[in-house]
């Protein structure tokens, strides 16, 4: 016969799979469709970015030169030398500009960065052509009277976008223009910003810069630049919407393009640029394989979740076994040590008599051990630590010991007195005394110390201390000890005065190992008996007391 515990985890078992699979056909339908919007719009807000950045960018270099026309030294045009000072200055501030000059309204160049085209006649050129007649923002081109002029570490055909303007005087009378170019560096470096958050899936990602002239790729990937780009996407950028598509490129892909057009920014009125970026529909499409991969494991861990549910509820339909599941859980909380013995299913109760005489058997244990633990580790007659116990402590404080910046302080007791008081009043008197003074040297053992009896009316005390004031503690530790032991005992109607001589060594200062360190402590101990007992004496210090 089935048990109920595996009849319902069966049964959950077989509904999650089966709303595994229904959940799963139908997102899998979805998510094409909501991974195709998430990624398409994506690739949408990239472009916009760059088309944006572009703008701007050209917007600030534009806004900077026309400031440069309202300047003296070029509405004068009779200082070259300042007015080359001032294109050099704007140059060294906006690497961007490649060469930046100042011409008369015959075109002759007054001045020019780096000193290149001074001299020279740019009346043919359309920067000068276009300019004298107040703004021109031309597009993207090949550099011609540049090309030889300016350093190209690249070899590869330097590309300008030009900006000038007339500059007029007070009178309004046109002196000259004032011409740049721009090199087209700067966009490479926009779109390499833009891809940089994504550059895990960033070999997955193209972008493209379309010219609105003739649909010229300005920049895009290796190969592209300067090949004629035809694709309705481009015509509905054009409109000035920003958007996606899924669209087939010319070498018979499909891509998810997102796109934008660049209209301007403020008072530039822009070029026109459309942007474009595509990520191939097979890596687009990629993670809806993972949902499915995703859903199935999904479905598979809920099996066992729910598996794991329908235990629960078989538990709760067992009452007699849920009341030994809350007992066992009390107990392992602190609770009291109880197993009720339950009724209702012979093997339910069988198994709570079992486990009430499993829990007496190791409380019996559990104490029995406990007892034997104390007894091992405590002298018997005061209750301090014993010999056992310091071995463990020792093991257990050098382990996380640092000799560089941590010492132990030993300091090793012996009692004065003590034997002529056991002689003449009894062990029993002797015994009621050695506990007084246990009690009396537990007050002055510090926090991650340790004060132990070795035998008779001999102690240890360990007190470990940062290494800067490891003497000063042991000094105030040593002489509070020798106040509290002289201090009188009352033991029945006796009162009982005794000394107490002490040895101090320090690890690892004075010695390399523990035991040598004890040994040492204990022959400063003997100093301090042979120099008159009822006090301290340090390892190669002076015998201190009273």
């Amino acid at each position: 016969m089935i048990k109920i515990r595996t009849f319902l985890a069966l049964i959950f078992i077989a509904f999650v799979v089966l709303l595994t699979a229904t959940l799963g056909s139908l997102m899998s339908a979805r998510s094409t469709e909501a991974i195709q919007e998430e990624i398409g719009t994506s690739l949408a807000g990239t472009a916009h970015q760059m088309s944006d950045k572009l703008d701007n960018f050209m917007w600030s270099r534009s806004g900077e030169l026309k400031l440069l026309t309202e300047l003296e030294p070029l509405k004068q045009a009779s200082d070259a030398r300042a007015v080359q000072n001032l294109l050099n200055q704007l140059q060294s501030n906006f690497p961007s500009f490649s060469w930046l000059g100042f011409t008369n309204s015959k075109g002759d160049v007054l001045a020019g960065t780096n000193g290149i085209l001074v001299g020279k006649n740019i009346a043919e050129r359309p920067v000068f052509m276009e300019g004298i007649n107040g703004t021109f923002i031309g597009d993207v081109h090949e550099a011609v009277l540049l090309a030889k002029l300016l350093p190209n570490p690249s070899n590869e055909p330097l590309q300008f976008v030009d900006i000038s303007y007339a500059v007029k005087n007070d009178a309004d009378e046109t002196v000259g223009v004032l011409a740049a170019h721009l090199s087209w560096e700067w966009a490479k470096e926009v779109e390499r910003t833009l891809l940089y958050p994504q550059e895990d899936q960033s070999s997955e990602f193209d972008l493209f810069i379309i010219s609105k002239q003739d649909n010229t790729v300005l920049l895009g990937p290796d190969g592209w630049t300067g090949k004629r780009l035809d694709l309705h996407i481009i015509d509905h950028a054009r409109t000035g919407k920003t958007s996606w598509e899924l669209e087939e490129w010319p070498d018979g892909e499909n891509y998810l393009t997102g796109y934008a057009y660049g209209d301007g920014y403020l008072d530039y009125p822009g070029l026109g640029w459309t942007v474009l970026v595509r990520q191939p529909e097979s890596v687009a499409y990629a993670p809806v394989d993972q949902i499915q991969r995703d859903l199935i494991l999904a479905g598979l861990l809920a099996a066992v979740l729910f598996a794991g549910i329908g235990l629960a509820i078989a538990e709760f339909i067992s009452r007699p076994i849920r009341k030994l599941t809350l007992a066992a859980d009390r107990i392992r909380q602190g609770g009291e040590p109880n197993i009720p013995e339950t009724k209702g299913f012979k093997d339910i109760h069988s198994l709570s008599l079992s486990l009430r005489s499993l829990l007496d058997s190791l409380l019996r244990t559990e104490n029995a051990l406990g007892q034997m633990q104390t007894v091992a580790l405590r002298d018997q007659l005061t209750e301090l630590p014993n010999r056992l116990a310091l071995e463990r402590y020792l093991e257990e404080t050098v382990e996380s010991f640092d000799p560089d910046a941590e010492t132990l302080s030993f300091m090793y007791l012996d009692l004065d007195g003590f034997k002529k008081i056991n002689d003449t009043l009894g062990h029993q008197i002797g015994d009621i005394l050695l506990k007084k003074v246990a009690r009396r040297l537990q007050k002055t053992t510090p926090p991650g110390g340790i004060t132990v009896r070795l035998g008779g009316d001999e102690f240890l005390l360990i007190a470990r201390s940062p290494l800067s004031s490891a003497q000063e503690e042991a000094e105030k530790q040593s002489a509070e000890v020798l106040k509290l032991l002289n201090n009188p005992f009352v033991v029945g109607l006796n009162q009982l005065s005794i000394g107490c001589s002490i040895g101090v060594a320090f690890y690892p200062r004075n010695e390399d190992s523990i035991t040598e360190v004890i040994q040492t402590a204990d022959k400063c101990l003997y100093l301090s008996k042979m120099a008159g007992k009822n006090r301290v004496t340090f390892h190669d210090q002076d015998i201190a007391g009273d």
